[in-house]
């Protein structure tokens, strides 16, 4: 474990606090000062690690004339580097201190296929100003609320870059840079255990509530931000469309969303797309608040930040994203291709939510291990009623320089016990996924545009 004891508020270690249903202070200017010294601008350490093998952080990538390939994405900047050392079911135990729970039992279910290659560790996350400015400003006036389920105080992302406890890690995951308003076209796949499977196509939209054209105030209180998604593949699941309005507070007033269906011509409201009901694109192997790795209301956890951590976590995953790579390579039966993956030693966030008395989910227990340079859960591990490890997510991300933040080129969920995966947010075969121009109305996240983009 690193020593987290400069990171504290009031010298207690945070890595035993839990909250407990108080609205906790923000930090004071003193505190936040820190973002400008030895934490980086949204509250990662800048110095690297003490053995050199995590370098320290210099502002990321930011190439003068970024080099990309034909489909937008960006070409490899370590292209040229090979492995230092590939972990594998024979040595794991030598890496273990470095390896989630879920890294380690998917290296023992498939012993003979599965490993991780390990990279040199490279710090890519940039810190764009308006990242900059929504962090310093959110350290002092930022604050949990509601038990926890909300967040006051707040604009703009990272909503607690000095936290000093577990939801507040989560809340940065929730509210992390993602770009302002951005288009995605990407695929996904839920192989059978012979490795055949069919793509499934989704038109993405996303939309942080201050990017909104027309927006006023008051319509935007309690939103986070605004999503929709449009079906085009495979043909018989052609324009199932889905509204999503997601706010700051989901207790006191819980997501709003919608449903337009193909067949049945008409927009209806779908208040049961949350926490564990499985989308019909998943194959029932992920649950509704596993997308993105968690989203949504935490309310029916309690949420323990354990400390911080050094593992080896999927990153830099530039050539997953290659338009060079092709899913009938990467989508091999079991798992995802290893031999197109990248692994580097990064320092996380170690949070861990246990299922509260008297509350339903099928997940008793959480794990979750949130990368310090971009907030974002890189790996899950997901325990069933008896408390046996069952699911595993992984994010592969990278940064991308035209959207200014990290970007997934895929998200997987394995399931241990039946042996399938799901492959989600793939792009390599896409010919221009993104779209970080995208510019939204009040009236493109209104529940009467779905029925016109359904229609398309």
């Amino acid at each position: 474990m690193i020593n987290t004891h400069s990171l504290v508020r009031g010298g207690a270690l945070f890595c035993t606090l839990l909250l407990s249903g108080q609205v906790l202070a923000a930090v004071s200017p003193e505190e936040a000062a820190k973002l400008q010294g030895p934490l980086t601008p949204i509250g990662a350490e800048r110095a690297g690690s003490a053995d050199g093998r995590i370098p320290a952080w210099d502002g990321g990538l930011q190439p003068a004339r970024p080099e990309l390939t034909a489909n937008g994405t960006p070409a490899d900047p370590f292209r040229g580097e090979q492995p230092l050392f590939t972990i594998d079911a024979r040595n794991y135990t030598e890496h273990q201190e470095h390896l989630s729970p879920g890294q380690i039992a998917l290296l023992k279910r498939y012993p003979n296929s599965f490993h991780l290659p390990v990279y040199p560790s490279h710090r890519s996350a940039a810190v764009p100003d308006a990242l900059r400015e929504s962090a310093a400003r959110n350290a002092t006036s930022a604050r949990l609320m509601n038990d926890g389920n909300g967040v006051e105080g707040f604009s703009g992302m990272v909503a607690f870059p000095i936290p000093q406890n577990g939801l507040e890690v989560l809340w940065n995951h929730l509210t992390r840079n993602r770009n302002a308003s951005f288009s995605l076209t990407s695929d996904s796949a839920a192989p059978q255990k012979d490795g055949a499977y069919t793509i499934m196509t989704t038109q993405q939209y996303f939309t942080r509530r201050d990017a909104v054209k027309g927006m006023a105030p008051e319509q935007a209180r309690n939103i986070l931000y605004y999503y929709s998604h449009l079906l085009t593949a495979p043909s018989r699941m052609v324009g199932e469309v889905v509204l999503v309005h997601e706010t700051l507070d989901q207790v006191a007033e819980p997501r709003l969303s919608w449903v337009y269906s193909a067949g049945q011509r008409r927009v209806r409201r779908a208040p049961s797309i949350a926490y564990d009901t499985a989308g019909p694109t998943t194959a029932g192997l992920r649950t509704a608040d596993s997308r993105d790795m968690f989203n949504g209301a935490p309310d029916r956890y309690d949420w323990k930040l354990v400390g911080k951590k050094t593992l080896y976590v999927p990153y830099n995953s530039y050539r997953l994203a290659s338009p060079d790579q092709h899913y009938d390579d990467l989508l091999q039966p079991g798992h995802v291709n290893p031999n197109a993956t990248r692994y580097e030693l990064h320092r996380v966030w170690e949070v861990v939510a246990t299922l509260k008395p008297g509350m339903r989910h099928i997940y008793s227990k959480r794990h979750y291990f949130i990368d310090e340079d971009t907030w974002a859960i890189l790996e899950a591990d997901h325990y069933d009623n008896r408390g046996e490890l069952w699911r595993i997510g992984e994010a592969h991300s990278y940064y991308h320089y035209s959207g200014q933040s990290a970007v997934n080129a895929m998200e997987i969920t394995y399931d241990l016990n039946n042996g399938r995966y799901l492959a989600s947010g793939l792009t390599s075969e896409q010919r221009h996924p993104f779209d970080f121009s995208y510019q939204a109305s009040t009236s493109d996240y209104s529940p009467g545009a779905l029925r016109s983009k359904g229609l398309r």
